[in-house]
């Protein structure tokens, strides 16, 4: 059987201050949940998101990760870095990265195979936006996203990999792919990775939803065969919604 996964975005919220708050909130009302439990949070709340989470199910996650190990790169972080840190899992290819800072299909693989090599975890995201879903090009674009962000590698490291499918006209608008066209866009995906690694990989694989899933729809989204957890971000800032969430996926 595998284990959903819930994993929050926190994006850029919460200081220091707010992050401990927040993780002394989620943890007694997410502490029983049967699924993996992850925040992803600021680089600068990193270290004090691990000491919050010390002793609880939460795990550690971050939202980027440079390709290189280190080098002139003003601004990035390496893996090594954020392996130091403790982190656990690396956010890649979110369709923020991509719409707003130049992310590509080349980068968003440079960054998964960099995280892997450091013996994390990442959660690589893959999704069309409105124009390329209204064009009737969804599946050309998450089996392009899809096989371009998995090159080079391995059946091993795909054992850490988790996919997320994002639809970018869905992230942070409100707006949600109905269950059965989430469903059936990630049957597509685990299409993809059963030509790529076999069919055992294809069904082993974990594949999360990430648009606009909240404590209103998590339910009827987790019910579906192909769906194995989801990318939580506005309602992963409000501990209830997230817990919520957590339960759907328990």
């Amino acid at each position: 059987m595998k284990r959903p996964i819930i994993a929050g975005n926190w994006k850029m919220n919460n200081n220091k201050a707010e992050t401990k708050e927040l993780i002394s909130k989620i943890a007694p009302l997410v502490k029983d949940a049967k699924c993996e439990v992850v925040v992803c949070v600021p680089f600068t709340s990193i270290e004090t998101a691990r000491k919050a989470a010390r002793g609880t199910n939460i795990q550690l996650g971050a939202q980027n990760v440079h390709w290189a190990e280190k080098g002139a790169f003003t601004g990035e972080i390496s893996a090594n870095m954020l392996a130091e840190l403790k982190v656990k899992y690396v956010i890649v290819g979110h369709s923020e990265r991509r719409q707003y800072f130049g992310e590509t299909d080349e980068t968003v693989n440079l960054r998964a195979k960099a995280a892997l090599n450091a013996g994390m975890k990442v959660i690589i995201c893959v999704g069309e936006t409105l124009e390329e879903r209204e064009s009737g090009k969804t599946a050309e674009v998450v089996i392009r996203q899809t096989e371009k962000a998995l090159k080079d590698i391995t059946k091993q490291e795909l054992k850490r990999v988790v996919i997320a499918y994002e639809p970018v006209w869905a992230i942070g608008t409100g707006k949600t792919a109905t269950a059965q066209d989430a469903d059936g866009t990630i049957k597509i995906i685990r299409k993809v990775i059963r030509k790529l690694y076999g069919r055992a990989s294809g069904q082993s694989i974990r594949v999360q939803y990430g648009g606009s899933m909240n404590a209103g729809n998590a339910a009827e989204l987790m019910a579906m065969p192909q769906i194995d957890g989801g990318l939580i971000g506005g309602a992963s800032l409000k501990p209830e919604d997230f817990a919520k969430i957590v339960n759907c996926a328990s």
